[in-house]
């Protein structure tokens, strides 16, 4: 098969790998040199199991698959490359017809039907906190505001002593109303102003504002695509969701400090249909941290409002994030276990027509 100019091998939109009697991959479409982050070139002859990692038994059932002709398909296991954390996918072997012993692999990645429903799911869920927050925050904060005085008078004619209780009035008053605000926020985020941005100037001004600041103890590593061309989005709140992706891997790490992984690359396999039309999200943004990872009761909502990892959290940070980037049409996504955690963001590509915005230096 000499599939490599065939228009059809090259439309294929998931990852297709043309392995050998010996399991060795001799063709990659350009889906899976996104998917692998290689060419097919430097894969030619590479046995396939050392290039991809597969949770499951398959061993037995290919090789039965092979001897047969017949085909083979696997579901919901979770597939690595070495180079990224493993996603789930579906699995579906064939063998190509008039080439004995040659199997046709193609890799259906699961992870963006799942994010298609959290997108939505977020979205209703950020509607549900703005209507609390627009229902409760005109009763809650002028009692509040009530209260908070009245403590204050009566500490001008209290003993020291007794100031202790007035002043814990006064500060969790202050903290219930700081809450309020932060709910609030989901209503308060306008739209997203897209323009060409490169995602490189988002990153460096978020990590030195993080090492300035709150990641102070973290050691932050740049791992960039150069190659990488300019994304559609709102710089301004594309920094927003990065400080806070930044700020949670560093208070994760706690007072020891950790590693920070900014990690950019193009995959173009990536796509995700709406209606009746496909949108491509080829631009990945991944925050890789080295912390202890998110408890497993709830890494699977971890972007739902009021969902939090931490003792004090308010769970609204990761939820507002996830707002902001269903609002430029992308996805985010987590992957978890202990020692590594990646928050990974897709965003589409701009029009190559469209000038690239020039960002203010901070």
């Amino acid at each position: 098969m000499n599939g490599q100019n065939d228009p059809l091998w090259i439309s294929l939109p998931v990852p297709a790998l043309l392995l050998d009697a010996e399991n060795r991959i001799t063709q990659i479409n350009p889906a899976a040199e996104g998917f692998l982050m290689t060419s097919t070139k430097a894969i030619n002859g590479v046995p396939v199991w050392d290039k991809l990692m597969v949770d499951a038994p398959l061993e037995e059932a290919f090789a039965r698959a092979r001897e047969n002709a017949s085909p083979l398909f696997v579901n919901d296991v979770d597939v690595g490359t070495g180079d990224r954390a493993p996603l789930q996918c579906n699995l579906q072997f064939a063998p190509l017809s008039g080439e004995d012993g040659f199997m046709l692999l193609m890799i259906s990645p699961r992870e963006l039907a799942g994010r298609v429903t959290q997108g939505q799911s977020v979205k209703s869920a950020a509607k549900s906190a703005i209507g609390m927050a627009e229902m409760l925050a005109h009763e809650i904060k002028n009692p509040l505001a009530g209260i908070t005085g009245a403590a204050q008078l009566l500490s001008m004619s209290l003993s020291k002593d007794d100031l202790e209780l007035t002043d814990l009035i006064v500060s969790e008053s202050r903290r219930i109303v700081g809450l309020l605000e932060q709910v609030e926020q989901f209503g308060n985020v306008t739209s997203p102003k897209m323009r060409a941005v490169n995602v490189h100037d988002v990153l460096d001004r978020a990590r030195r504002s993080a090492i300035l600041g709150f990641a102070a103890d973290m050691t932050v590593i740049e791992d960039y695509d150069p190659s990488l061309p300019l994304a559609m989005a709102d710089p301004d709140q594309l920094l927003q969701v990065i400080q806070n992706l930044l700020k949670n891997a560093s208070e994760a790490a706690g007072s020891g400090g950790g590693v920070i992984r900014l990690h950019t690359y193009y995959e173009q396999s990536l796509r995700v249909r709406r209606g009746g039309g496909g949108k491509s999200l080829p631009l990945q943004i991944e925050v890789i941290d080295d912390g202890p990872g998110l408890p497993p009761d709830i890494a699977g909502d971890i972007f739902d409002p009021f969902v939090s990892g931490r003792e004090n959290g308010t769970g609204l940070g990761l939820a507002l994030a996830a707002k902001i980037i269903s609002d430029h049409d992308g996805w985010i996504s987590v992957n978890s276990a202990p020692g590594r955690t990646v928050f990974r963001i897709s965003l589409q590509r701009a029009p190559d027509t469209l000038p690239e915005t020039i960002e203010e230096q901070v």
